[in-house]
């Protein structure tokens, strides 16, 4: 499900990052909102879609020592 937010005073798409997934998804963030690419510090108010982020599943590799 994607949401919408309004950017705060002082907000940049790091902090929004930090304040809604609790670590670093610039990119995402980015790939999602392209209109914002140039803006460091966003306009109060300014409409920011914040994405669904797919959870990669994490697979151990092992590796066969003796046959």
């Amino acid at each position: 499900m994607i949401r919408t937010i309004r950017s705060i005073q002082g907000d940049s798409l790091d902090s929004i990052s930090y304040r809604y997934y609790g670590k670093s998804v610039v990119e995402s963030l980015l790939l999602a909102n392209p209109h914002l690419s140039n803006d460091v510090i966003l306009p109060i108010g300014t409409v920011v879609v914040l994405p669904t982020l797919v959870q990669p599943t994490q697979s151990k590799q092992t590796i066969q020592l003796w046959s």
